[in-house]
């Protein structure tokens, strides 16, 4: 009985290995014959657009396509999550950074290993009768649960405003983020962070957008893929694998429009084309980066908050609290910028992205969706840095969307090849850039050519 199976074997791995060499269809290369799938559970934290990365990972096959067979579970709210992981039930989870950093300040060896957003997408709705921040005072506002990222996210709000949490005006613990909105419109609060697509919703409703926090311009590391630094030691092949499958989940969702938008429709549960759309293209395309590298910044800066009640985050480094190792080592090989540098594929005389995996819905036997090309944006670094210098020279005006890290003296420099330039730039876009001294992740403003006066 072994000599049948020695030959099966035998044929499996020479069709894997060809199949390699020449790749012809949609569907996930598999694993080689003989070698199971490792069983993984990964826990994502709310029912929102900046989990879309783990979603398109397990639909799109990635995870299987890597060697990995995945068990998604939603458990709700960021602490809940890291408790999850932290207690051994789970060793990966899709959470907000803030209880990420708690954990590990409490002793825990919780770590970001990933960054998919590394800024803020909230808004801040408010009842109609509300239009300035001091309206706000002795009213009550929601969050989903004490140290969540809606909680750090509104607590620093109201305080940028002079109003003391807790204090002027009261916070209610009410759970996911449909929970707090119908909370909103119940009137049982006058205000909530809400996330992309239900601020499209809200507007729709008549509600009023107090406050969009990406004006504030910061980084933070809103959500991120952690795990723990036990888990890393154990079983740094399967973290690799992870890696690998959400940076693969990028670049589809960046490239598959009509895909990801079903899947955004599956898990978001809304059927509001339009919602779906904006959170695409305000998540998927502007702020989530085809290098998910977690925002050191953004983490000192959650630090700063949390060091006004806790010695130990006030004194702590935000390296402390990242391994980077897995997405540099991915980036060092050039194995990101492949993916983006592929050639399309000309079908019908239509422009395609390259064939993807077939997603789980595939393989069950649904039809496949129809692909459509997005473009996608610019990633900072080298790539950009060229770009930008090539295009020195240009007549005409462009537009670019800016990236972590980025300032106008910065973006002077990479296009007119001098800092100083920077009002340049600032007077080219002073109908959006209302303060010279910050822009924001996913803002488009418009770069001038440098045209010599005489």
């Amino acid at each position: 009985m072994n000599q049948p199976i020695s030959k099966v074997s035998v044929l499996a791995v020479l069709l894997w290995t060809l199949g390699t060499l020449f790749p012809v269809t949609a569907k996930p290369a598999d694993q080689p014959a003989g070698k199971p799938l490792d069983k993984v559970r990964i826990v994502y934290s709310a029912i929102s657009s900046s989990q879309l990365v783990g979603w398109v990972a397990y639909e799109a096959g990635f995870f299987k396509k890597n060697g990995l067979d995945v068990e998604l579970i939603f458990i709700e709210g960021g602490p809940r999550a890291v408790r999850a992981l932290t207690s051994g039930e789970v060793p990966f989870a899709l959470v907000a950074g803030a209880p990420v950093l708690q954990s590990n300040l409490q002793g825990s060896s919780a770590v970001v290993i990933t960054g998919f957003m590394n800024t803020m997408d909230y808004q801040f709705v408010v009842d109609k009768k509300i239009t300035r921040p001091e309206q706000l005072k002795g009213t009550a506002v929601a969050v989903s649960q004490g140290g969540s990222s809606s909680d750090f996210a509104t607590r620093y709000m109201l305080q940028q405003y002079g109003l003391e949490p807790g204090k002027d005006v009261t916070i209610l613990e009410i759970g996911s983020q449909p929970a707090r909105f119908s909370a909103l419109g119940s009137g049982k609060i006058q205000g909530v962070m809400v996330a992309i697509p239900l601020t499209l919703t809200a507007k729709k409703m008549g509600f009023n957008i107090l406050v969009d926090l990406q004006m504030l311009g910061l980084e933070y590391q809103y959500t991120a893929l952690a795990t723990t630094r036990d888990f890393i030691k154990a079983r740094p092949d399967i973290v690799r694998a992870v890696v690998k499958s959400s940076v693969e989940a990028i670049h589809f969702l960046k490239t598959h429009r009509q895909e990801t938008l079903e899947i955004l429709r599956k898990y978001m549960r809304i059927n509001d084309t339009d919602a779906l759309v904006e959170a695409y293209e305000q998540i998927g395309l502007n702020l989530i980066p085809e290098k998910p590298y977690p925002t050191l910044r953004g983490i000192q800066l959650m630090l700063g908050e949390l060091g006004a009640k806790d010695p130990k985050a006030k004194a702590a480094k935000p390296e402390q609290f990242v391994d980077m190792s897995f997405v540099k080592e991915l980036d060092d090989s050039g194995a990101i910028d492949r993916l983006y540098k592929t050639a399309p594929v000309v079908v019908k005389g239509q422009t395609r992205p390259p064939a993807a995996p077939a997603s789980i819905m595939e393989q069950k036997g649904a039809p496949p969706a129809k692909e459509t090309q997005v473009a996608s944006k610019p990633q900072p670094g080298k790539e950009k840095l060229a770009q930008a210098q090539e295009s020195k020279a240009s007549s005409t005006s462009q537009e670019y969307t800016v990236s972590a890290g980025d300032s106008l003296s910065l973006l002077a420099l990479r296009y007119y090849g001098s800092a100083q330039k920077w009002p340049k730039i600032y007077e080219a876009n002073k109908n959006t850039v209302k303060n010279p001294h910050y822009i924001y992740i996913g803002q488009k403003i418009t770069i001038p050519p440098d045209i010599a006066t005489t």
